[in-house]
Parts: structure tokens; C-alpha cells; sequence
């Protein structure tokens, strides 16, 4: 990780003072850099011993950044890892164009590998992640929503970044066909129960650990998991509430709406639904060597469910 941040700070270069202000401040927010991470451990795992998995983890942090500059904007969000997003901070048409800025930075980073297939993954994963933002934006304050569209836009807005992530350390090693398709499934199956454990604790945690304000969700109109289950579980007033409350983007039942997802079981059937893809991701692993990279891996995805932030 020190060499992929090596790699961040001299590619986060540019002659436009506000480039580089607005990229350093929301990488510099922290965060758990967890899809370079997936790279480095993925390719530890495989036996990968050149240098390249540093740049194209890098390339994965700056394509993670751009959506957040462009999330929060689409959202109105005001804090993310505990502090004033960067359109909060410096106005939305700046990070929008700075957003752009680091996509089209990961391109050329890109052409560093030389490899169309690492091309081909990448321009994919960008697509398939715009595709799902429409997607959500499209859902927005759809209180019809049912699981599988829900999953529909996770595995496209989130999950897809972690399968390139953990493809790409298949396509360094250039290993074969079912070893490629085991880490893309590990990748997947994680980033899906990141997102559902994330979903999970916009009523479970509190602003201080999530480093979010608590019913941000709610009041974008997104249809969430723990909602669509309470919902199905409530009673007709219940559901009711939920519905209004999606509809209308509205968090002044915030409380009551907890209240509803606790008592009907929705959260820990949303953590269960977290569990199995978690599961599932473990499962994949036993195609790949058995090493301490892989026994990272594992407790990667174990340690995921007790997630608080």
C-alpha cells in the first residue's frame, strides 16, 4: 500500500492548482482503500511478482474517487468519512470537473500496463458503474423496488469495481480461464455484501462511526434492502410509512422507520442476505493456492459482517 500511495501522490499531479487541491483532500479523507487492497492481497495470492499491481491499484482508488465526487453531488451529501464532502467544501461544478479529471487520469494509467484485456476490464467496470448510478438515480423514490432490482444496482454500482479489482491480479499472472473466474467471483460476491452491510448501517449505526449523516438514504428516496424487507414484514401501516417516507424523500419519521426495520427483522435478515454473499465469497477462494495472501483474503471477507464504519 505504501507503493500504491507512492503511485497516487505523483500521478495526482497537474498544472491546475485546483486539481490537485480537491484530489488531495478527498484522498487524503482516509477511507479504507479497499479495492486497491483486493488487488494487492489478490495478487499476492497468485503469486504475482512484477510491479504492475501497484499502478492499476491506484487506477482503482482514482475510478472509486471519481464516483464519490460524483455521488455526492447526484446526492447533496455534506459529510463522508466524517468531514464536509468536497462539493460541501469547494462547490459542485469543481468536483464534478475534478471527478473527470481523475477518470480520465486512470485511463492513462491504464495504457501504462499494456494490455488490451486489462483495458477491456477497466473501460467495462467504468461503463457497468455508470450504468448502475442512472440505474439508481432512475429507483429514486421507487417504493416498489424488489430485492432483485435492488441487487441489480449494487453489483453494478459497487460490486463491479471489486470484480475488476480482483480480475485484473488474475489477468497480471495471465492464469487460466477458471482461476480468472474464481477471483472475479470473490470480488463480486464482497462487494455485494459491502454495500448490504453499508445499507445495514444507515439504521443500525450513528453518524459518528458511519462517518455519514444517518438517513441520508432515506432522504434520497433509495429504496434500501432493510426497507424493502421491512416492508414486506410490517404491518399495512408499517409498510405505509416506509412508502411515504420513500416517496417523498422525507426523514422526519427517521426514528419510527428504525424502529420498524428493527422490529420486523429486517436488519438481520439484511445481514443474513450480507452473510451468504460473504459466504460465497469464501467459497471461491478454494480454487486459488493456499497462502498467507489467501488466508487474507478469507478473513477479509469473515471480518467484513462486523463492520461498523
Amino acid at each position: 500500500m505504501g507503493e500504491v500511495d507512492k503511485v497516487i501522490a505523483h500521478r495526482l499531479n497537474s498544472s491546475v492548482p485546483l486539481v490537485g487541491q480537491i484530489s488531495q483532500y478527498i484522498i487524503a479523507a482516509g477511507g479504507k482503500r479497499l479495492r486497491p487492497a483486493l488487488l494487492l492481497l489478490m495478487a499476492g495470492a497468485l503469486g504475482y511478482k512484477g510491479t504492475q499491481h501497484h499502478n492499476l491499484a491506484a487506477v482503482v482508488e482514482f475510478i472509486h474517487t471519481a464516483t464519490l465526487l460524483h455521488d455526492d453531488v447526484v446526492d447533496e451529501s455534506t459529510l463522508r468519512r466524517g468531514r464536509a464532502t468536497a462539493n460541501e467544501a469547494f462547490g459542485n461544478p469543481a468536483s464534478v470537473l475534478v471527478g473527470d479529471f481523475l477518470y480520465s487520469r486512470a485511463f492513462q494509467m491504464m495504457v501504462d500496463a499494456d494490455d488490451m484485456r486489462v483495458m477491456e476490464v477497466l473501460a467495462d467496470a467504468t461503463n457497468v458503474i455508470a450504468e448502475g448510478e442512472v440505474l439508481q438515480l432512475m429507483n429514486m423514490h421507487d417504493a416498489s423496488l424488489d430485492e432483485g432490482a435492488y441487487l441489480r444496482v449494487i453489483r453494478s454500482k459497487t460490486a463491479k469495481l471489486f470484480e475488476a479489482s480482483a480480475r485484473l491480479a488474475a489477468i497480471l499472472i495471465k492464469a487460466p480461464s477458471h482461476i480468472e473466474e474464481a477471483c472475479a467471483t470473490y470480488g463480486q460476491a464482497l462487494g455485494t455484501a459491502f454495500q448490504v452491510i453499508d445499507d445495514v448501517l444507515d439504521y443500525a449505526g450513528n453518524t459518528a462511526e458511519m462517518g455519514k449523516n444517518i438517513g441520508d438514504d432515506l432522504r434520497e428516496g433509495k429504496a434500501t434492502l432493510p426497507l424493502i424487507i421491512g416492508m414486506q414484514r410490517g404491518t399495512p401501516e408499517q409498510a405505509a410509512t416506509i412508502r411515504h417516507a420513500i416517496e417523498q424523500g422525507e426523514t422526519e419519521k427517521l426514528p419510527q422507520i428504525i424502529e420498524i426495520v428493527r422490529s420486523t427483522g429486517a436488519l438481520e435478515a439484511t445481514q443474513q442476505a450480507a452473510a451468504t454473499e460473504a459466504q460465497r465469497a469464501i467459497s471461491a477462494l478454494s480454487a486459488l493456492p493456499s497462502n498467507s495472501y489467501t488466508e487474507g483474503l478469507l478473513q477479509l471477507a469473515a471480518q467484513l459482517l462486523q463492520r461498523r464504519n
